[in-house]
């Protein structure tokens, strides 16, 4: 039995929608078990998030400085106090009790990962002490993907933030290193506040800083001038990331070094940033300078925005029992950006087969003969 001949443009629509199937299927297979890979990670960062601030614990409370009950309901150990000497500004309890859940540690591995990080790269840290919960989570993130932690870190701390002279960021990443549950040393230190000298600060508090960061042996970044000191914190970055390129920079709380005096970043949304946007020149902190470098930033600052774009709970009153239920696990499923990539390339092919069809069904031989 001898089957017709296919004609060329019915052989063609047939060759593309099998290679555009092909291509389909083999997605799905990847992207499941690519988003699987990407769970895993995301839930490895939660749970080292949860064993370090049981490490936190651990040491605040040979501080004598037990969780306080009405203010830190969730044992977190993260919360400092409403006032102290090395207290910079306001802050909010709801927004540090917030940022003290171990899923904001998971919810950074989703934004690395759409940032396009890979295990072994470098990611830049800024940090204030304002949002310990937030440093922490970051270095769990970095602890899940192997990744090399780049963090300079200011001390003073707006209220409830690690505020404590007696436990502050630095005795943190002290605490962190001793337990082993993430290893962190700060590249520099400075004292924070007001351009980053602890103008604002009363002298004692100050001064504590200044010697604490001094005794501690890290390098004292001490510039008031802040195109001076943005250059100085880049250049640490890039000198300890070695040959390899900074491949993200992970903002933490207002430090103004870190966002500079333009008051446009305010109206910055919080999450993944990937394009630079207008800033007055000479006021760029160091997030508009990586991003005008082409480096992807995740600004952690608008705690409430950040909840509200991602899906994680507003002040949760309880701990979570286990990660891996929040909406951010669902958009980790999704696959990213690169099943947005790969839908657009199928859809194309799609439409190339349509087109194809209506370019045999406007040539074909017996159409003409029904019309004639």
């Amino acid at each position: 039995m001898r089957f017709p001949r296919m004609k060329k443009a019915e052989a063609t629509v047939y060759l593309v929608l099998a290679v555009s199937l092909m291509f389909f299927c083999g997605f799905r297979f990847a992207a499941r078990a690519g988003s699987a890979d990407l769970k895993r990670d995301m839930l490895r960062a939660f749970r080292l998030m949860e064993e370090a601030e049981s490490a936190l614990r651990s040491c605040g409370s040979q501080k004598g400085i037990p969780p306080d009950a009405k203010n830190d309901p969730n044992r977190t150990g993260l919360m400092g106090l409403e006032n102290s000497p090395i207290t910079t500004t306001l802050g909010s309890p709801e927004a540090k009790r917030t940022a003290a859940n171990p899923e904001f540690a998971a919810l950074l591995v989703l934004l690395l990962n759409e940032a396009g990080v890979r295990r072994g790269d470098a990611v830049a840290i800024g940090a204030s002490g304002s949002f310990p919960a937030l440093l922490v989570a970051a270095l769990a993130a970095a602890g899940a993907l192997d990744l090399k932690a780049l963090v300079i870190c200011s001390l003073a701390a707006s209220q409830w933030g690690a505020n404590r002279p007696e436990f502050t960021a630095l005795d943190m990443m002290r605490c962190l290193n001793a337990s082993g549950v993430l290893n962190v040393r700060p590249l520099a230190l400075s004292v924070g506040g007001e351009k980053d000298v602890g103008e604002g600060l009363g002298s004692e508090g100050r001064r504590f800083l200044e010697d604490m960061i001094r005794d501690s042996g890290a390098y004292f970044i001490n510039e008031p001038r802040l195109s001076a000191n943005v250059r100085e914190r880049i250049g640490l970055y890039e000198k300890h990331a070695g040959p390899a390129p900074l491949r993200a920079f992970i903002n933490i709380g207002g430090s103004w070094a870190n966002i500079g005096e333009d008051p446009g970043v305010l109206e910055l949304r919080p999450g993944l940033v990937q394009k630079p946007f207008p800033a007055v020149p000479g006021k760029q902190g160091v997030l508009q300078e990586m991003l005008l470098r082409g480096v992807p930033a995740i600004h952690l600052l608008n705690i409430r925005g950040l909840c509200e774009r991602y899906g994680l709970p507003w002040d949760p009153q309880s701990a979570p029992d286990d990660g891996g239920r929040s909406a951010i696990y669902h958009r980790a499923a999704g696959g990213g950006r690169w099943r947005a990539v790969c839908l657009a390339s199928y859809l194309a092919l799609a439409v190339l087969i349509i087109a194809l069809r209506k370019r045999r069904c406007a040539f074909s031989p017996d159409r003409h003969l029904r019309e004639s």
